[in-house]
This record gives C-alpha cells, sequence and structure tokens, in this order.
C-alpha cells in the first residue's frame, strides 16, 4: 500500500527504531521530520556527508524510501536577512534531499505580513518559491508547499502555484487543515488543487474548545476517507503519508498506537476504492 508516516510523530525514536517500525508496520515510505532533538535534518548524524550511503543501505534493506523532506523555512519573511536564511534552509534541504533520492522539499508559505498588501505578500511568496524550484530542478527535486498557516484555502494556493509558474514548485496537501481551517470540502480542494497535488499529509481530529484534539483515524470529524476517494478518482500516484503530531502534542496517542492503527484504516480505505483492480 503507497502508505508513510512523518517522522513528527515518533520524536523519541533513533534512527534504527524509525526503520524496523515501519518495515514491520509495511510502510512504503517515511517522511523525515526531524530525529530525536534535531529538527535540521542536515545537522543529523545518519545523514551527514560520511553516513548517508550506509543510510540509503539501510533505507534499502528495510524496504523503504524517503518520500519528503520537512523543512521549516517559511517564504514570508520580508525581512531580507530574515528571507536570505529562509531560502538558505530549503536549498541545503533540497541538496540533502538529491543526495537521499528523495523527491520532495517541503516549505512553508506561510503568513500574510501585517500591512503588506496582499498582492506584494503572494508576488513576495511565489518569487521565493519559484527561485526554489530553479535550484531543485536539476537536482531532480521538486519544492512542495503545504497548505498551512494563513494559506488553507484553495483560491489563494491555486493562486501562489500559478504565480511561481514553475514545473518544480507543487503543493502538498495537508487535507487536515484546508477542511478544517480553510472550511473546505476535501472534493473541492482535490478539484481545484488536484494537478499540483504531489504529496499528502492525513490526519483525524475533533472540536476541543476554541481548538482541536488529534485522535486516532477515522475516530474523529475529519473526513480522512472522503479524502483519499478524492485523490484516488483523480489518479493521484503519491503517497499517503500520517502526520501524527507528537512532537508538538505529547498528549495524544503513543506512536506505536497511532501509526499501527493508521495502516489498518488506511489499508481498508485503499482496499474499498473502486479504482482498487479487486474491487472491479
Amino acid at each position: 500500500m503507497p502508505l508513510g508516516f512523518s517522522t513528527l510523530g515518533c520524536p523519541s525514536w533513533p534512527w534504527s527504531k524509525i526503520l524496523d517500525f515501519a518495515a514491520e508496520q509495511q510502510f512504503a515510505a517515511i517522511e523525515l521530520r526531524g530525529i530525536l532533538t534535531n529538527m535540521d535534518l542536515t545537522k543529523v548524524p545518519e545523514l551527514a556527508p560520511d553516513k548517508i550511503d550506509e543510510s540509503k543501505r539501510q533505507l534499502k534493506a528495510h524496504g523503504l524510501r524517503v518520500s519528503c523532506l520537512g523543512a521549516s523555512a517559511n517564504m514570508h519573511d520580508m525581512d531580507p536577512v530574515k528571507h536570505a536564511a529562509q531560502l538558505d534552509e530549503a536549498r541545503r534541504f533540497i541538496d540533502l534531499a538529491q543526495q537521499l533520492g528523495a523527491p520532495y522539499v517541503r516549505v512553508f508559505g506561510n503568513e500574510y505580513v501585517k500591512d503588506v498588501p496582499r498582492e506584494q505578500m503572494l508576488a513576495h511568496i511565489a518569487g521565493a518559491l519559484r527561485s526554489l524550484g530553479d535550484y531543485a530542478r536539476p537536482k531532480g527535486v521538486t519544492v512542495i508547499i503545504e497548505s498551512h498557516g494563513d494559506f488553507t484555502d484553495s483560491p489563494s494556493l491555486l493562486e501562489l502555484l500559478q504565480r511561481a509558474d514553475s514545473p518544480n514548485v507543487a503543493l502538498l496537501w495537508d487535507a487536515h487543515h484546508t477542511f478544517v481551517s480553510g472550511k473546505e470540502p476535501p472534493e473541492v480542494t482535490v478539484a481545484k488543487l488536484g494537478r499540483y497535488i504531489k504529496h499528502t499529509h492525513l490526519k483525524d481530529s475533533v472540536p476541543a474548545g476554541d481548538d482541536r484534539r488529534y485522535v486516532l483515524t477515522g475516530t474523529g470529524d475529519v473526513p480522512v476517507k472522503r479524502q483519499i476517494e478524492a485523490l484516488a478518482k483523480i489518479g493521484y500516484r503519491g503517497l499517503y503519508s500520517f502526520e501524527w503530531e507528537k512532537r508538538w502534542h505529547a498528549e495524544i496517542e503513543e506512536p506505536e498506537v497511532a501509526l499501527a492503527q493508521y495502516v489498518t484504516v488506511a489499508t481498508e480505505y485503499l482496499k474499498a476504492l473502486p479504482t482498487n483492480p479487486a474491487n472491479k
């Protein structure tokens, strides 16, 4: 099954345990978003220049691949020095992705800066994305902007992607955010943005006061099954990556429970798809 998970969900696991668990649960890929206390993947010991070949051998031996590298880089900052630092982080992650053979590097939009006109804001972010796409193209990497922060609605995301106008800039669809924050049914989001979606984050939640609480897949009110169905209908060939935000929310279920439960539920959803050859 084309299932993966983000290491955001297992912040206390070392590299070896991540690989062993992923293989045991028959995940196809892992998405790297920090290892242990280190969120800068370019400084993770296992991904250092003298260790990366061994780590690639370990991945292959476990039947795994790296689906995406999750950078923290935000494209919205208007301060030239801070903006340059964000672009530098993204480029370092692109270099690492090339070395690992990972197809995608995730970045954020991420905000409308106060007192900056919307037109100027969109042009600034799109220009940064285009620049990163130009850098990534000869390296065989695509930069994907996540639906996150102030950019969780299809019109804004579509405008950014069209303005970036790069074959190496695409979308990471965080389907939770467009549904909860963007107030969009999954079918609407996919109809408008489907051609740009290369990678996907899935997770479930329930209301909790003025916020949300993450819950096991299929037990909340986020239509995860419909999200998967909407992607399948347009012939999506990417991974369905589980983003269990354990690093940011220590109180939610342990990764051993949540990740294994996701495999069970997501596999059921995928097997039930009309596009599944077994159902034709």
